[in-house]
């Protein structure tokens, strides 16, 4: 949670220990080649044999929408369009098949996403308690699934497992939460169904931070695991970890810088922003 520090200006914030598990282990320091596909040798080994057969990796790897002629037809259909027209129809296909929430619903069940030490924790609560409805850390919902800790769940089952048991708990809450907000893990990303489930589900809210108030945030936790080696290479590693992001994070309905803002100015800014996204009009089909 964001908290006030000791030995600064009483309003200066930064994340407090209590929500350093918040997040799945170690997202600063998670190597390139799981977190961007980059730097790895076996990647860069198959894309040079693609290359040299003349096919895409995804074709060669077995890829279901380079086997299926209806996928390669809707793949054709939609290459060379941009960002805009591509969101248009995903929601076209997520409301076809229904995936998608009622805008009025949606507005109604607030996720917030971003990297870790962006103030999801305690941005969210004091949003929740604003808008007197419950705050969901969705990280402590995948341990109620699974019965044990987001980093048990990864020690013990690994990364593929920790995505199911994300996407479970997600479903719980939509389920279960028809007024809320939720705090989501910053890679929830990663699994494209389950941030697909989100986006058609929550009003989407992104808080952002600069790289060096990130990685401040996490040190005031009291974690100094990116300290652990060579401090530039793990800001290295949190920019490109952002720069891999930004684009999916982009997708959410709102964006909220919250570098350099006070505790209670970066609410005051986020209260306002949202309340009037969510008193716009919603248009229900």
């Amino acid at each position: 949670m964001l908290a006030r520090s000791r030995g600064r200006s009483t309003d200066e914030v930064h994340l407090s220990s209590t929500s350093a598990a918040e997040e799945e282990r170690d997202p600063f320091l998670a190597s390139l080649g799981e977190e961007l596909g980059v730097g790895n040798a076996s990647v860069l080994v198959l894309r040079q044999v693609a290359q040299a057969l003349g096919c895409t990796l995804a074709e060669m790897l077995g890829d279901e929408t380079a086997g299926s002629p209806e996928w390669l037809l809707i793949r054709e259909l939609l290459r060379g369009r941009d960002d805009d027209d591509l969101r248009r129809a995903r929601e076209t296909l997520a409301e076809l098949y229904g995936q998608a929430g009622k805008p009025s619903a949606r507005k109604r069940r607030i996720a917030l996403v971003g990297l870790r030490g962006a103030g999801k924790s305690t941005l969210g609560q004091m949003l929740a308690d604003d808008l007197e409805v419950p705050f969901l850390e969705l990280n402590r919902e995948i341990e109620r699934v699974a019965g044990c800790s987001v980093a048990e769940i990864h020690n013990l089952y690994g990364p593929t497992a920790y995505r199911r048991y994300e996407r479970r708990a997600l479903e719980d809450a939509i389920g279960s939460y028809p007024d809320a907000v939720i705090a989501t893990p910053g890679g929830i990303v990663s699994d494209a169904a389950t941030f697909n489930l989100l986006l058609s589900n929550c009003f989407t809210v992104w808080l952002r931070a600069a790289p060096d108030e990130h990685m401040r945030r996490v040190e005031a936790q009291g974690d100094l695991r990116p300290m652990a080696g060579n401090r530039q290479e793990a800001m290295e590693d949190l920019r490109r970890i952002l720069a891999a992001r930004e684009a999916f994070y982009g997708k959410a309905d709102l964006s909220f810088d919250t570098s350099g803002k006070t505790l209670a100015a970066g609410f005051a800014q986020l209260r306002t922003t949202v309340r009037a996204a969510l008193d716009a009009p919603s248009e229900d089909r």
